[in-house]
Parts: C-alpha cells; structure tokens; sequence
C-alpha cells in the first residue's frame, strides 16, 4: 500500500512537473507574457488610449500597455504590406513589362502593375524598342492587368501625391511635377520629364503655380500618359509613329519583341517604399500580388485577400482587419501585440527602415494619429523591437521615442 502512494505521489509530481515545465515553454515563448515588472519611465504623458509594447532580441514582449487593443496603425502598415510581398516573391522579383507588334505594325505595351516606370526608364525602354522596330502605326496601351475600377479606402480625390490612383501600367506615380519660368508659362520641374499634351492639359485645369500633384482619377488617363512619356521618348530615338496612342488589348497572335525587366529588385522597391512612405507603391505592390496569386484583373479584395490569409496562415494573427495596403484608412485595424508579431518577422528586413541612430523605425501620420514601429538597436543586449500607438492628438512621439531608446540603451 505504500508503495502504491508512493508510486503515485511520484507520478503526480511528474505530471505536475511536466505541467510546469510546459507553461514555463509556452510563457517563454508566447510573444505577450514576459512583462517588466519595474514602472516604465516613458508613461508619463500617456494616456489610457495608447498602446505600446517593446519586444526583446527573441521577439518576448518585456513591456506591453493596451497591447490587444485594435487601433490604427496608419503608415506603420506598410511593413505588413512589404513582409507579405517578400513572403510570396521574394526579394529579387522584379516587375515586367511588355512590348508586341500585331500584324498591323501596331506597338502594343502591356503593363503589369509596376510602381516604378519613371521618365528615366521610358527612356531607357524606348532606346531598347528603337533597336528592334524603326516605325509603328499606333501606339497601344494595355492596363487591363488591373481592374479598371478600384478605390482605395482613404483615398480621397484631391491632386495630393498620396491620393494618386494606381493602374496597370503608369509613370512617374500618376503624377505631374511642374512650375513656372519667368513669364509665367508652365514648365517641367524635371528636365528628364517632358511636358506631354495630357500633362499640360491637366496642369492648365488646376491653376497652381507650381508642385508636385496627382493629374487624374480617370481610368486609362494614367496608361495614356505613361504612352505619351514613351512615345516622346521613342521619336527622339528616331522611331515613326505614324498614328495615334490608345487603350487598346494585347491579343494571343500580337508577337512578344520586348520584355523590360525593373532596374529594382522588390526588395529595392520596398526600401523605396517605406523610405518615403509612398502610398502608390504599396497599394500598386498589394493589387499586383492580387492579380498574381488569383489571376487578373488585379482587384483590392485580391490584394487584401492575399495579405489577410498571410497573417492568419502565417501569422496567426486573427483579429487583425486590413482593407488596403499603404495605412491611408482609419479602417485598418490591428493591436500593438499584432505589430509585435510583424515585427518579429520582419526583422531579416530591418535594413530596409529609415534609421535615425541606433533606431529603424517606419512612422504613420493621420489626423489625430501618430504611430510609429521599428526596432532599437541595445548594443550588447540585442535588438528590440517597438510599437508605439497614439489613436489621439497631443502626444509628443519623438519625446516618447526617445525616452524608449534611452531606457533601452
């Protein structure tokens, strides 16, 4: 008999043991568990509604306030978008786009969602299309790769530079950079950009004296000015263009001359991206991973589809509400904790952040938002890694972003 209890006095306590050593793993190794027990010092003009957690070199939250509570992250976001667009094409994939002739000795340029056609690489693919055709009748713009109807949550109408609109096939980020000479007449801001008759058109509509603005919100204006950059630069390289520039299909006969590979990487676009916290790259980025993964057109719900099934399959995040890709909507949602986990993945990455010192870090800014996340570089304790969520008006981030580097170096 008692060596019957002591038998399963000795298993109990193996158990119970077991039972220990397993919550100690999982505390170990759950992202929100280990807390600092001393008072933080950073919390002093804080509110209630804030939410802030600081993360260790292993991913261990060792400071959490409001941590499961959605917010906005704004800008902060677009590290979400970037990490899903490197999970899926990794960070050589470069954008292409294409170049045909159909029998009709018509060009046909079939884009596929890239974010980076500026003026330097029109002129670039006009000398490389001026090596394989010396005349063409039309001049034909295919942007049917992305759906010609799609309104991104938050964007507004307005000609600001974060409202421009994406598309199949574009230049210089839908948008028009201009001023004026002495006598008043509109020209160029950028002597690789030339004034084509749509950008004129436009800047004479909005009576400014001179910026940077979005020219349009119209379907196919942005891949007509994208054909009129190209064939501007196409008549310099001595190619004849003896008809118009159209809308127009790419059809399965039509024969493939010229494919233009990006100059960037994605992972160089990203960098880009996050650097200037450009709203048209990362909705262009999210709508063409859409498009790749479900087949085009590109649509948002494709995009968002893509990003919403990264986080919880891979993530496994499950309260997080994303509705487009750059942080421009207040509906995007997500707690401090989730950007912690983000974080986490994102770190092989950290490279890609703007870096201030010992601190990388992306902001966000809406009115009445300041949200910031990043990483703090702690010397010999490693790197960690912060979310700061300011859902109100009237803190100063950049003093709390300071206290939180100075506490943690």
């Amino acid at each position: 008999m008692v060596t019957t209890l002591r038998t399963r006095f000795f298993c109990s306590f193996v158990s119970s043991f077991g039972v220990i050593i397993f919550l100690l793993l999982y505390h170990l190794s759950h992202p929100a568990i280990l807390y600092a027990k001393e008072n933080f010092p950073c919390l002093r003009n804080t509110t209630t509604s804030d939410a802030i957690v600081i993360a260790d070199q292993n991913g261990r939250v060792i400071f959490g306030k409001n941590d499961k509570k959605a917010r906005v992250p704004a800008s902060t976001l677009k590290i979400l978008t970037a990490l899903t667009a490197l999970h899926h094409l990794g960070p050589s994939y470069k954008f292409k786009t294409e170049f045909y002739l159909d029998r009709d000795q018509n060009l046909k340029v079939k884009g596929y969602g890239d974010p980076l056609l500026v003026s330097e690489v029109w002129q670039d693919i006009s000398h490389a299309l001026a090596k394989r055709v010396q005349n063409i009748n039309d001049l034909i713009l295919d942007d049917t790769y992305f759906s010609g109807d799609i309104r991104i949550p938050g964007r507004g109408r307005s000609t600001n530079p974060y409202d421009a609109p994406v598309g199949g096939l574009c230049a210089n980020f839908n948008t028009i950079f201009f001023e004026r000479d002495p006598g008043g007449r509109i020209i160029s801001a950028e002597t690789q950009t030339p004034l084509t008759p749509l950008a004129r058109k436009k800047i004479e509509s909005l009576k400014s004296k001179r910026g940077r603005y979005t020219f349009t919100h119209g379907r196919g204006e942005a891949a007509l000015y994208a054909g009129e950059l190209l064939g501007h630069f196409l008549k310099e390289n001595g190619v004849k263009i003896r008809g118009d520039i159209r809308l127009g299909l790419v059809r399965p006969e039509d024969r493939l001359i010229y494919t233009y590979h990006s100059r960037l990487t994605l992972e160089e676009a990203l960098k880009k991206m996050l650097a200037f916290s450009n709203n048209f790259i990362a909705n262009q980025i999210l709508i063409a991973l859409g498009a790749r993964l479900f087949g085009p057109p590109g649509t948002l719900n494709k995009g968002v589809r893509v990003i919403t099934d990264y986080v919880k399959k891979d993530l496994h995040l499950g309260d997080v509400q994303i509705v487009e890709g750059s942080g421009i909507s207040r509906k995007n949602r997500l707690s401090a904790l989730d950007m912690a986990v983000i974080l986490k993945r994102f770190r092989p990455y950290r490279h890609l952040l703007k870096r201030k010192g010992t601190i990388s870090y992306k902001t966000g800014s809406l009115k009445g938002i300041r949200t910031r996340a990043g990483y703090v570089d702690g010397g010999a304790e490693g790197v960690y890694s912060f979310v700061i969520f300011l859902n109100r008006s009237g803190t100063n981030i950049d003093a709390l972003m300071e206290c939180i580097r100075s506490y943690l170096t």
